[in-house]
């Protein structure tokens, strides 16, 4: 019988594959020279705002909207049920939707905080207020000009 068909490879396979992306995640997020895990903790409030407004399109609201789920699935009661019924073995889905969410937060930081690095500090800008059609405050300098006094616009 082929390897592919023989019955509990499938599962083996996905633990396999699972272990591997959280091992290859924890590699990138430790890497010297790469953010640490306190920025890329930062990082994603930034991330979630990019997206929604549109500027980042590496990760879709969707994606956005599965991460957030994860994180709800693993800290709210609905998750004590498998185990209150399995006990130990109802830790597994939990271990699988924390790893799958490290792993993903990782990958999606790396590539946000790059994208951020390549438009600079006015993609970083996270003061409160009316905001232009690209994103940026109001009241941010849209020239190069060192003669330009940022200020408040008061309503």
């Amino acid at each position: 019988m082929p390897a592919h068909t023989q019955p509990g490879r499938a599962g083996a396979k996905s633990r396999t594959g699972l272990l591997m992306s959280v091992l290859t995640a924890l590699r990138t997020a430790l890497r010297p020279g790469t953010p640490g895990l306190a920025e890329r903790g930062r990082a994603v409030p930034r991330l979630a705002r990019a997206v929604v407004r549109g500027d980042y399109v590496a990760v879709t609201r969707g994606h956005l909207g599965l991460l957030l789920l994860a994180g709800v699935y693993v800290v709210s009661p609905v998750d004590l049920v498998p185990e209150g019924i399995l006990g130990l073995f109802g830790l597994a889905d939990d271990a699988v939707v924390i790893a799958w969410l490290a792993a993903t937060l990782v990958h999606d930081t790396e590539g946000f905080l790059a994208w951020e690095r390549s438009r600079g500090a006015e993609a970083r800008d996270d003061r409160p207020g009316p905001r232009d059609a690209k994103g940026r405050p109001q009241d941010a300098p849209t020239s190069g000009d060192p003669r330009t006094v940022q200020g408040r616009v008061v309503r």
